[in-house]
């Protein structure tokens, strides 16, 4: 196998692509990739002096706040975090009402535990109610270091569902993390630790250890890619990188775990898969890998954010997404396929993200064309499938620095954004050249937040609703008034119709994304958040499960404490803004519109307006988390213009409902809180 780890050649190679490129002006910040630093374990050591973050809160009506619960607690922060800490970490399968946040153990709900054994908390009641610290794997090779040899660390998990199966305790929930067995590196990493959990008999576990094959030319390190299909296969993508000689070697080539349930083990067994995957030398290896499969689990995709030299502008300089593809379940795969982001076959929402005045204030004169400018992505992204087997990719696109792979992050004096912006890149042809157009999701005013030893960057991420026409985009960033980094972080997210390209708006109808977590007590701290991988969905309303970890930003050798966000959807009704084609009107019209209910929460009456175009006869059902109807208010005629309607909820037990206003052709719904 091909090293790929030629120093004098990539130096020399950087230097003639960048001298071919358009004159940046001097003194631009950029940041660079952190996927070359080896990923660290000593979460014992004392830890790197962090800036102490001072939080001046803003004022915020409480009743606008989402709701949060404690769930789960681990003795560090760094399972949850690690340079692009997208793992998969919260867990959603709606058909059993089922959401799982996986983590390492320890902290203050299990004294004296081990950072290195893993565990959960679960609802199965859609996220009202936990059970939480359920250890399902316990590392015991001790062979006298100060670590356990098979302690895991970075743990991805997702929950397999029978086909055909309904109860939760007839489902399972299986884990896939890298451990340091030294069998790949000499200073720790090498080693899988991998099993499955009974939800209804948490007793029932395996336990499955494997070692790196330097013989063979296999060195296992940190799998970044996890998904659980629909049809009860499990993948997992890994990058083979050579750490032996103390310095990264990449074997050009990705390591897949195919796991496929047994009857006769009752468990996963896994076969290898070896896949091509050469980069550009400058690169040195991809930045990130993930895959994801469709709703009916035969189409997927194996994504890598890196340069293989397919596409000329980028080669040598910038980072692309990559995709590999099947249509038969993962039997066999396509060759490569690159989604050029610049140049003549370049998305052109990429291109033209940036304003003329931002162009100007990032390039010395004359400027160059909006197809010679040199695109790149982040460090890290997420992947989805919609229901025709489309991918579509979250990813941060900014404008290449100075140096090669890395990426302008400075604030526009003009625009007082970023000179990034967040897309959803999607394809309407199963990824194939010429398909693909991107949804521009919103610009960050931070980037990348130092923790102590941990870096974080802005962890976009992804989920879909269950039939696959809707994706949620989310992400984190610092308000730039708290600081100049990314370290005092909100939720921000967006909702994309990818069936009828429309997006959410900010809640007054603008294109902008919404803040999830602004006047709750996750208001600028939460960290390392993580997103599920689907959406709950009911009568036309999405609520997006969200968790992050609650930590000292500045010692995240610090015990953690995890956080879950009940109650943060998007409706129908929020559907607005038009993606995809510029020349469209940004608004689309609304025939009713149905206000936020009053008081919020609310404990004798809750009302709220409803406005008509022209009389309508309208119907009013009130739900609750599980979707069950608990009052219904038969149709009546209500006039044009706005109308009054007043709800008694006395009778309610205190929690989150629902109240869905239909005129016969709309449905709305919006949330209410009872207390």
């Amino acid at each position: 196998m091909k090293k790929l780890f030629f120093y004098a050649l990539t130096l020399l190679f950087g230097v003639s692509v960048m001298a071919q490129n358009p004159a940046l002006k001097s003194n631009l910040k950029s940041e660079r990739p952190l996927h070359l630093q080896k990923a660290t374990f000593d979460n014992l050591k004392a830890p790197v002096a962090g800036e102490n973050i001072t939080i001046k809160r803003h004022a915020f009506k409480s009743t606008d706040a989402v709701s949060v619960v404690s769930i789960g607690t681990s003795a560090n922060a760094y399972g949850y975090g690690y340079s692009g800490g997208q793992k998969n970490l919260l867990a959603v399968d709606p058909i059993l009402n089922t959401v799982s946040n996986f983590h390492r153990m320890g902290g203050v709900l299990d004294p004296g535990g081990y950072s290195g054994d893993l565990g959960y908390d679960i609802s199965t009641d859609g996220g009202t109610t936990w059970t939480n610290m359920v250890e399902c794997y316990v590392a015991t090779v001790n062979l006298g270091g100060e670590y356990y040899a098979d302690a895991a660390r970075y743990p991805n998990h997702g929950i397999y569902n029978p086909i055909g199966n309904t109860d939760p305790d007839n489902a399972w929930i299986t884990f896939f993390a890298a451990n340091i067995d030294k069998s790949n590196d000499p200073a720790g990493w090498g080693g899988y630790s991998y099993g499955i959990a009974s939800i209804g008999d948490p007793a029932d576990t395996t336990k499955n250890l494997r070692s790196s094959r330097p013989q063979e030319g296999v060195y296992q390190e940190i799998p970044e890619g996890y998904c659980v299909t629909s049809l009860g296969d499990v993948w997992v993508a890994d990058l083979n990188k050579n750490w032996t000689s103390g310095a990264l070697v990449y074997e050009g080539e990705m390591i897949i775990n195919h796991g496929t349930w047994s009857d006769v083990e009752n468990d996963f067994v896994y076969e290898e898969i070896i896949f091509d995957c050469p980069v550009q030398p400058g690169s040195t290896v991809p930045a990130y890998q993930k895959v994801e499969f469709s709703p009916d689990g035969m189409t997927g995709y194996i994504l890598v954010l890196a340069d293989n030299g397919s596409v000329e502008i980028s080669t040598g300089q910038s980072l692309y997404p990559i995709l590999w593809r099947t249509t038969d379940g993962g039997q066999t795969w396509s060759d490569a396929i690159p989604v050029a982001l610049a140049g003549e076959d370049g998305i052109p929402a990429v291109q033209n993200y940036l304003s003329d005045e931002e162009i100007a204030e990032l390039f010395v004169a004359p400027v160059p064309a909006r197809e010679e400018i040199p695109f790149t992505t982040a460090f890290d992204c997420e992947i989805s499938v919609d229901k025709f087997g489309n991918p579509h990719i979250a990813v941060v696109v900014g404008v290449t620095g100075s140096d090669v792979y890395s990426i302008l992050s400075g604030i526009s004096p003009s625009s007082r954004y970023l000179f990034t912006a967040m897309f959803l890149l999607s394809s309407d042809n199963l990824g194939e050249e010429g398909s693909w157009s991107a949804y521009e999701l919103g610009r960050p005013v931070s980037f990348r937040g130092n923790f102590g030893d941990l870096t974080e960057d802005n962890r976009i991420q992804i989920s879909r609703n269950h039939e696959g026409s809707k994706m949620f985009v989310a992400w984190l960033d610092t308000d730039s008034t708290l600081a100049n980094e990314n370290i005092a972080p909100d939720i921000w997210a967006r909702g994309i119709d990818v069936v009828n390209h429309l997006m959410t708006g900010d809640g007054t109808g603008q294109d902008k994304p919404t803040n999830v977590t602004f006047g709750s007590e996750a208001t600028f701290e939460a960290y390392m958040f993580a997103m599920g991988n689907e959406v709950f969905e009911n009568s036309g309303s999405y609520t997006i499960p969200f968790a992050y970890q609650q930590m000292n930003p500045a010692n995240p050798a610090e015990a953690v404490q995890f956080k879950y966000i009940q109650d943060f959807m998007f409706t129908d009704s929020d559907f607005t803004v038009v993606g995809i084609d510029d020349e469209l009107p940004v608004v689309k019209a609304q025939t009713v519109q149905v206000s936020q209910s009053r008081p919020n929460p609310a404990a004798d009456v809750v009302r709220f307006d409803v406005t008509l175009p022209q009389q309508a006869s309208v119907a009013i059902t009130v739900t609750n988390l599980m979707g069950q109807t608990v009052k219904f208010i038969p149709a009546r005629t209500l006039q044009a213009g706005v109308n009054t309607l007043a709800i008694g909820v006395n009778d309610l037990t205190s929690g989150v409902y629902f109240y869905t206003v239909d005129d016969g052709v709309n449905s709305i719904t919006k949330k209410m809180v009872v207390k």
